[in-house]
């Protein structure tokens, strides 16, 4: 009877909620991309799925999830168990701009998410079609002034960090260009390589290899200094335009309420990726910028997602965009 006793107490104990997150991760765990694959929240979340597998020892399987500037699939992980075998490759646009462009928003990214960590910081480069009749930046800038209603840039969606990035550009320099959004900015990269729209405001892990290729031109870099991966592209300060800053970021969330335990599980894989020599080699030659130790901890990215909220609700709202 005594050992009948102990043996279901065993049972117990490793049924309690408390062994499953020691246990954790059992089964293959789910990344949710919220936009098309080839984008750079696609390529970033697929290199850190990669590293973080090998870490955990369970397969991190992304799954793109589009529509909607990103938010249907980011609503997907809000609704999921918060188990952590559901997470969110999130970006500035889903978990920042999103408040300001969507007034029925189903979700808010300062309470129903768990910071997971932030993956990278991507600049952000002005890149058009290579028949596009201007030699550089400030000619792009003439021409967008004169004829700014004639011309079509391609975005992730609306609200995406690319829509977000031409919007600033659109209003640094009073043009109104032709809106094209896709539902990643990998569609929008291939629509601009086959010459359909003109140009793109995107992220450097997108576009880079594109301008190492000669494939598209490289405009402007919308930081202080040049990037090593493309060195020939100016930066918007020695165009004439300094004030023209901007850069994204892509982060690790989960939903709200998953055990603590798990999250700092999930947080010390996705940091050992960041530390994996290789890892840090694709993502340093793709143009993307890593953060230091301090900014790989939860509440690095937490303090994040409330900053930018506060910058470009303001920006979005002045603007007088919405995303429904």
């Amino acid at each position: 009877m005594k050992r009948a006793w102990a043996a279901l107490a065993a049972v117990l104990t490793l049924a309690s909620p408390a062994a499953a997150q020691d246990a954790f991760p059992q089964r293959q765990i789910t990344m949710v991309v919220p936009f098309a694959a080839g984008g750079t929240t696609d390529v970033i979340g697929r290199i850190m799925a990669d590293d973080m597998s090998r870490t955990l020892g369970q397969q991190i399987l992304v799954e793109n999830v589009t529509g909607a500037g990103g938010t249907v699939g980011v609503g997907r992980v809000m609704k999921a168990a918060p188990d952590g075998y559901t997470l969110l490759m999130g970006n500035l646009g889903t978990q920042a701009a999103s408040v300001g462009l969507y007034p029925k928003l189903a979700y808010d990214p300062r309470t129903d998410f768990e910071p997971i960590m932030n993956a990278a910081a991507t600049p952000m480069l002005v890149v058009a079609k290579k028949d596009l009749p201007v030699k550089d930046f400030r000619e792009f800038v003439a021409l967008l002034k004169a004829k700014g209603e004639t011309l079509n840039y391609g975005t992730g969606g609306v609200g995406a960090t690319s829509h977000l990035t031409c919007l600033f550009l659109d209003s640094l320099v009073g043009a109104k260009p032709q809106h094209v959004p896709f539902r990643g900015s990998g569609p929008a990269l291939n629509a601009l390589l086959a010459g359909q729209i003109d140009y793109v405001c995107d992220q450097t892990v997108a576009v880079v290899p594109q301008i190492q290729a000669g494939s598209v031109k490289g405009l402007v870099v919308a930081v202080p200094n040049r990037l090593g991966v493309v060195p020939d592209v100016p930066t918007s300060a020695e165009q004439g335009l300094a004030e023209f800053q901007a850069t994204g970021w892509n982060a690790l969330f989960a939903p709200k309420g998953t055990p603590a335990p798990i999250l700092e599980k999930l947080n010390a894989a996705a940091r050992a990726a960041l530390a994996n020599e290789t890892t840090r080699k694709r993502l340093l030659e793709l143009g993307a910028e890593l953060p230091d130790a301090a900014g790989q901890t939860r509440e690095a990215l937490g303090q994040l997602v409330a900053s930018e909220i506060d910058k470009w609700v303001p920006v979005i709202k002045k603007a007088g965009v919405t995303g429904n």
